[in-house]
């Protein structure tokens, strides 16, 4: 599939019906997903014939965007019902058999890692996790919790804390990589937005366990 085709396809994707702030729900664009999927393939080739998990999944536009791209197994995770009845719906949308992509209730950071390990250890991880405006920590924390899951993890992050995340990867005994610095513009969607927009400049970051061991420090 080429990039073109997978952007317009995720374009069909139903964002946010029941945004909640305090999980930092803001949707992921179709022109986001389908250059950082993209790019995870035709770089890496993280995505054809792996297992992947998309954690903090919302409405599944990572996830779904990774099945395009074949892979075998794609499973996401959300602790909020509101947003996995969206990526069920988006899942019939795209004409995703059942199995293809499994969506899962969990709490990311609490319950996510054991949850999903007895499923086997993934391939891939791919994530949008909470910037951590709200939660402080809350983007390492699901870092951590993606490591446990997977030798690799592709994920994006405020371009703003980069230090600090590169510093973390460090201590969590993993490689991290900026790909890329992004640009997202980001709808008034909350009673505290005063603007229409907002841009913010965003990482995508590609970690990498610098060992073949499924256990990571916190």
């Amino acid at each position: 599939m080429k990039l073109r085709e997978l952007e317009a396809a995720l374009q069909q994707v139903e964002g946010f019906r029941k945004p909640k702030i305090k999980l930092e729900q803001y949707p992921t664009s179709a022109h986001i997903a389908a250059h950082v999927l993209f790019e995870i393939e035709s770089r890496y080739g993280d995505l054809e014939g792996r297992s992947v998990a998309d954690l903090g999944c919302g409405c599944g536009v990572l996830g779904v965007g990774a099945r395009l791209l074949g892979a075998d197994v794609v499973v996401g995770v959300d602790v909020d019902a509101d947003a996995l009845a969206v990526a069920r719906d988006n899942c019939e949308r795209m004409e995703l058999e059942l199995g293809e992509v499994e969506l899962l209730q969990a709490d990311v950071v609490q319950e996510a890692p054991a949850c999903l390990r007895a499923r086997g250890i993934f391939d891939t991880v791919v994530m949008n996790p909470p910037f951590g405006t709200k939660t402080k920590g809350a983007d390492m924390a699901f870092v951590c919790a993606a490591l446990r899951l997977a030798p690799v993890v592709y994920s994006l992050h405020k371009s703003s804390t980069r230090a600090y995340v590169l510093s973390r990867a460090e201590a969590l005994g993993a490689e991290a990589e900026v790909l890329a610095q992004l640009r997202w513009d980001i709808p008034a969607m909350y009673r505290c937005h005063t603007r229409q927009s907002v841009d913010i400049e965003v990482d995508f970051v590609r970690f990498e366990r610098n060992d073949d061991t499924d256990g990571v420090s916190s």
